[in-house]
């Protein structure tokens, strides 16, 4: 008699191949039956599913009756990222924070207002009593999302109010979850690299009166020091990733989710599962790697037409992952410039000499410079691509010494702000379940007894 495992083994090939065979569907009958696959139209514009206050992102505008698309704008609650940017810079201040409260509250607070935002935040950074012992360091795992997916659903555990949906404390989660996030994801990757890779330990506790970025630098170094530039482009890293619309993956998670009547840290689990996969967060980790397979396969990085040669082999599947993409250009909604990137692509290169990078810096723009045109090339595509936010953001972080397996927890870390800000509006606006429609394809079948199948 066959073992286990062997009848395992076979059971899951056989009905793998079952499944693949029953589930196809023609790609024809989306169009013939005018399904909007994955709510976006055959042009790739996304199926309007709802209205928001939270923030706006524009690629195109209207002239003379014409979609006509234009330099990609952001805004929260109506502001501008550069204006909101350049105030904190200008000011010589964090702005995370400001921008956290904006999007919670819809206003930009005054300077005593803010320090009593700032001071809530500073006493919420303190986790349940043994949390890190219990909880982080008992499982440790090298992908931090699902450990911080773990401890989220964990910390309901420890909240008498978890499924209480009032607009009250609904506001008392989100913003306690804010300032726990950082320590969820930094003290989950201390416990996967002590007990996994067999290295030190450090436990930091947070400072209330740093910045978001300040002790995310803080509790991550053994030394906890870090210098004013490092954390201020980190915090300016936050600001950029903190939202971006409703249309995204993981917010709209976010709102079907709460659209069930489900609870906050559940709600956030949903979305922090949608934003791990690597379509949605992942994709500045494989920039970097993609960097470094071209600085591996490029004799002279400086040469333009060998790094240009190297860009058409990736786009003919016959570099780095053979997936046939240049990671960091384009975008599903922008198609000249994406607006962060060129917000954040402003304060790498003095990062980048503080950090004796300037070499890696003059690669990144260069490709950012022959990207564009290889793929017009290549794929007959001349309606605009343009490099995204994740382009230069894992640069960042590498240069900030940021672990691999943080960077998407960083993204992670800002986004649970915009997640808040949607969730609280979906339960302001909305009292309906979101619930699409999905038309049946399948053949009607006639039922045969066991016996005779």
């Amino acid at each position: 008699m066959r073992d286990n495992k062997e009848m395992l083994r076979d059971f899951i090939k056989t009905g793998t191949e079952k499944y693949v065979e029953n589930d196809k569907i023609d790609p024809e009958l989306f169009n013939e039956l005018n399904v909007k696959r994955g709510l976006r139209d055959k042009n790739g514009v996304g199926v309007l599913a709802g209205l928001t206050t939270v923030s706006s992102v524009i690629s195109s505008k209207e002239v003379d009756g014409q979609k006509i698309p234009c330099d990609g704008e952001l805004d929260f609650r109506g502001y501008n990222i550069f204006d909101l940017v350049n105030g904190a810079t200008s000011e010589r201040r964090f702005g995370f924070e400001e921008a956290s409260y904006l999007l919670l509250f819809g206003e930009l607070p005054d300077i005593k207002t803010l320090e009593s935002f700032n001071h809530i935040l500073g006493a919420f950074r303190r986790l349940p009593t043994n949390f890190v012992r219990d909880v982080i360091m008992k499982a440790p795992s090298s992908d931090i999302m699902n450990s911080l997916t773990r401890s989220i659903l964990t910390l309901a555990s420890y909240d008498t109010k978890a499924t209480d949906t009032s607009r009250e404390n609904v506001l008392f989660q989100c913003m306690r979850l804010i300032a726990e996030m950082p320590m969820l994801a930094v003290y989950a990757y201390h416990a996967y690299n002590h007990y996994e890779r067999d290295d030190s330990m450090y436990i930091h506790r947070p400072d209330p009166k740093l910045s978001t970025a300040e002790n995310i630098l803080r509790m991550l170094r053994p030394d906890m020091q870090y210098t004013e530039l490092e954390a201020k482009v980190l915090d300016i890293a936050l600001m950029l990733h903190m939202e971006h619309g409703g249309g995204n993956n993981s917010t709209f998670t976010t709102h079907v989710v709460t659209s069930s009547g489900s609870d906050t840290y559940s709600v956030m689990a949903a979305a922090l599962s949608s934003l791990k996969g690597p379509k949605h967060g992942g994709a500045n980790i494989k920039v970097i790697e993609m960097m470094d397979d071209l600085k591996k396969n490029v004799k002279d990085t400086k040469d333009e037409e060998e790094v240009k040669a190297y860009l058409k082999r990736l786009l003919n599947k016959q570099e780095f992952d053979k997936k046939g993409l240049i990671y960091g250009m384009g975008h599903a909604v922008y198609s000249l410039s994406d607006p962060r990137e060129r917000v954040l692509k402003g304060f790498v290169e003095g990062l980048a000499e503080e950090k004796g990078r300037q070499d890696d810096f003059s690669l990144y723009a260069l490709v950012e410079r022959l990207a564009p045109e290889v793929i017009a090339e290549e794929r007959r595509i001349y309606k605009g691509v343009c490099p995204n936010v994740d382009f230069y953001s894992g640069f960042v972080y590498s240069m900030l010494n940021i672990p691999n397996e943080l960077y998407t927890p960083i993204f992670a870390i800002a986004r649970i702000v915009g997640w808040s800000a949607h969730r609280m509006e979906e339960l302001v606006n909305v009292d309906k379940i979101i619930r699409p429609a999905y038309k049946s394809v399948a053949e009607k079948r006639e039922y045969k007894p066991i016996s005779e199948r």
